[in-house]
């Protein structure tokens, strides 16, 4: 099967300048799954997706279809074919 994940602006150059990644998994996938396959293709942007212990971080969320997914299994939350993940870092200032 395959996921969409969008990449935000802020985070492109680590993923090469992509917009979005086209990752293909097994059937029944999860997003840390998905994760790992991002982490293995760019794994600068993994470090700022999640941390050393693969744990989601703090304040960069996860979309899944449209549902923040931190409080529906995080990354255990199994995927469908063809979901579209959108990462979205916070932003802040002062």
């Amino acid at each position: 099967m395959v996921v969409t994940v969008q990449v935000p602006r802020m985070l492109r150059p680590h993923a090469e300048n992509a917009p979005a990644l086209e990752i293909e998994v097994e059937s029944g996938a999860t997003l840390g799954t998905v994760l790992d396959v991002v982490a293995a293709r760019h794994p600068a942007l993994e470090r700022r997706l999640r941390d050393e212990q693969k744990v989601l971080r703090r304040h960069v969320n996860f979309y899944v279809d449209g549902d923040e997914c931190r409080h529906a299994g995080g990354t255990a939350l199994p995927l469908a074919d063809g979901a579209e993940v959108h990462v979205v870092p916070s932003v802040s200032g002062g």
